[in-house]
């Protein structure tokens, strides 16, 4: 056993005593009732599974959790895909996906919209060009799986969360 301390989602948990084995996917569904989180292959190449990790820098990545224990997570910072809605508002990407009808089945959904949020801030902090665009979202999207074919979809909610606010993520192409 080991003591987790962790902050999901903005708030703290813990001093919590977990088994060594257990998963951050199971800590999350299980031990805390989050069950936004997906498990889908079990081998942490769908990205279902994936929640956001804040660094105390400010950057942000995804992880898997389906394969990772939760005692990895140990004094880490993790947004899930219940902390996206602020006060009851939905967030400009959650809409899109809304509006696009990027989800299908809506197994993979949770693991696109943490990829698209990092990716969001991450243009925030380093604008890209218009004409890379494309390239840019097709990078920050591999990896994640959709068994529904839902690809196009969720490109296409991520872009116009981008282009609606082009300012803030994109520069003039030189």
């Amino acid at each position: 056993m080991t003591t987790l301390n962790l902050t999901i989602n903005g708030r703290k948990h813990g001093p919590i005593e977990v088994r060594d084995d257990l998963s951050m996917n199971d800590f999350l569904r299980e031990m805390l009732g989050m069950t936004g989180t997906k498990f889908g292959c079990g081998a942490a190449q769908c990205l279902s599974c994936a929640v956001i990790i804040d660094n105390p820098d400010g950057t942000s990545y995804t992880t898997p959790t389906c394969v990772v224990p939760a005692t990895n997570f140990d004094g880490k910072a993790i947004r899930t895909v219940e902390g996206h809605a602020k006060d009851g508002e939905l967030s400009a990407l959650q809409r899109a996906f809304i509006d696009h009808f990027a989800f299908q089945c809506g197994y993979c959904t949770a693991g696109f919209l943490n990829e698209g949020q990092v990716l969001l801030e991450l243009l925030a902090r380093e604008p890209v060009a218009r004409d890379q665009l494309e390239t840019v979202i097709a990078d920050a999207l591999d990896g994640h799986l959709c068994r529904c074919t839902g690809y196009i979809k969720y490109h296409q909610a991520v872009r116009d969360v981008i282009l609606a606010d082009a300012k803030r993520y994109l520069t003039a192409n030189k």
